[in-house]
This record gives C-alpha cells, structure tokens and sequence, in this order.
C-alpha cells in the first residue's frame, strides 16, 4: 500500500494545498519563481501538510483556515531543503537536478529565504499568539539543527546523543509543530495539542532514522540519490555511529571524504551492511514509534486517530 492511500480522503483538500503552494511561490521576480516551482514541481509526501490536517480534525476544521498553516508548514520544509542541498553540495533532490545545481548557490539561498518568508506570510492568518511563538521557535531550532550538521560533518567521535539532538531540530521538530499547530489552528483543547506535539516528536525521530537507514539500504533510483550519500558528505548518521563500534571497519570509515572512488565506497557500504548497524538503527526507530503510539493512545477513538497510526506505523515500517 502507498502512503496516500492511507489519507486519500483528504485528496480534496491536499489538492487545495497543491494549489495554494503553487499560488504561494508566484513571484514577480521570475528567477525566484521559476527555483520554487523547479523544486515543487519535483514532488515530496506532503507529510507534514497531512499532519496538519488530521490534527486539525481533533478540533473545529475549516479547510480555508487550516490550509494556511499545512503550506507555511511545507515552504519551510522545502526552504530547509534548498538550503540543506547548498550545505551538502546536492546535484539530486528526488531524482531532479537540486536548485544549486540548475543554477547556483546564491539563487539557492534566497529562493530558500523567499520561502521562509512566504511561510510566515502564510501564518498570519492564524490569531492565537502561542501558534507564532511555537513556530517562530521551531525556525531558530531548525537553523541550530543546520549549523550542528555543518559542524559535525565528518566528526566520527560525535555521540549518539550529539545525532539524537541534531535529527530532533532538523526534522522531527518540524512534523511535532505540524501536528501542534494543525490543532491549535482548529482550536483543540492543550491538552490535544500537547499530546499530539509529543506523537509528531516520536514519529519524526522515527522517521529520520528510518531515512539515515534507507540511505544504505536502498538504491539510487529509490533514493532519488546516489545511496550512502549521507556518509560521503560527512554527515555521521546513526547506522554509521554503531558500525564505528567495529574496529575493522571503524578505521575505513574514519577516512571517508567526499571524493572517495565510488567502487572504494560501495564496498565500504556493503561491509557496514554485514554488521549489526542497520538492525540496531531499526530497534531504536522502533522504540520511538511505539512510543508516538502511546500518546495517540490517550485520545479520542476516531477517524483521524486511525488515520494517524496508519500513517505512523507506515512511516516507521518503510522497506529497509
């Protein structure tokens, strides 16, 4: 089964957010225009907008409301990649040329501002101070997040706590305020909205896992990339944190640079694969998904709950 297939009643109103982001990245200036609409036009999961979305469904759902803050909650998603790809030198975003590599790392970067502030534009429909407070500091966490993984590019003595800080800014924060705001926006009681931070917090760190183990396990043309990308670009992700534990392989890994022959790294992939490294990843990225599951435990029986355990057990049991 495909993952829209577990929200596809909400096809509608993700068609609706379609739109709208289309309409959110018009720009008069057409070089910022055409940037956004090279990496919108590449696709993506849309999973945060869903998340939005459901959560939103805990409260009172009005799609011409809510349909703001699923796109704010999407352009920095997308702001974020674009500046990730400039960090990491990127040729490949989901099978398609990144925008750095169609032109350059200066119109990378302020298509990535434009979409920051087209988001915050987006937010201003929402009158509850808190949701601005909560968004606002997700930014600032996610810009330390940045800043993390450009100081520990290639610094294999880091923690595996040094990794659980930095995934939590970069990517689970971003769907635990997707699911935050999405309530708050439909005006669900705190305690909802508390409860459901704490299960988007869970699922993102599950999520960003199983991606970091998916770099290993997958191919190419599954990632979109070429796999063990992470690794070559000096990015220390937790697969690789435990294969270091091997001291036949902790030496090799430790020389790792990014002009690194591709056979030379191929082979150090397939010997990373013969260790414990990925089914190691995998208990972890499962405690936490058991976890996120213990929160949606405490709400409400209904249609959104289903849908968000779907979406949460999918999202931890992707193929690896």
């Amino acid at each position: 089964m495909k993952l829209k297939m577990l929200y596809s009643f909400l096809k509608t109103d993700i068609e609706e957010i379609e739109k709208e982001l289309n309409l959110a990245i018009d720009s008069e200036t057409s070089l910022l225009k055409d940037a956004s609409l090279h990496l919108l036009q590449a696709g993506g999961k849309r999973i945060r907008p869903v998340f939005v979305l459901l959560a939103a469904k805990t409260g009172e759902y009005d799609i011409h409301v809510i349909k703001n803050v699923a796109v704010a909650l999407e352009l920095i998603h997308m702001a974020s990649l674009v500046h990730d790809d400039v960090i990491d030198n990127s040729e490949l975003r989901r099978g398609r040329t990144t925008i750095k590599a169609e032109w350059d790392n200066q119109v990378a970067m302020y298509t990535g501002d434009y979409m920051f502030a087209r988001a915050l534009d987006y937010m201003t429909v929402i009158e509850q101070p808190v949701a601005h407070q909560i968004l606002s500091q997700a930014i600032v966490e996610l810009c330390i997040g940045e800043i993390a993984q450009i100081e520990d590019k290639y610094r294999f003595d880091q923690s595996l706590r040094d990794y659980l800080r930095r995934i939590k800014r970069k990517t689970a924060l971003l769907i635990a305020v997707s699911c935050q705001l999405g309530a708050i926006a439909g005006k669900a009681p705190e305690e909802v909205h508390t409860r459901l931070f704490r299960f988007g917090y869970y699922v993102g760190m599950a999520y960003q896992i199983t991606d970091d183990i998916l770099d290993f396990t997958s191919t190419e043309a599954e990632l979109g990339k070429p796999a063990g990308g992470d690794l070559l670009q000096g990015n220390v992700t937790l697969p690789v944190l435990y294969a270091l534990k091997n001291p036949r392989l902790a030496e090799r890994i430790t020389l790792v640079h990014e002009n690194m022959p591709k056979d030379e790294m191929a082979r150090l992939i397939g010997d990373i694969l013969t260790t414990d490294a990925i089914s190691k990843s995998s208990d972890l990225s499962q405690r936490y998904l058991k976890k996120a599951l213990n929160e949606l435990d405490q709400l409400p029986t209904s249609k959104t709950k289903k849908s968000l355990r779907d979406i949460a057990l999918f999202i931890g049991k992707r193929k690896y």
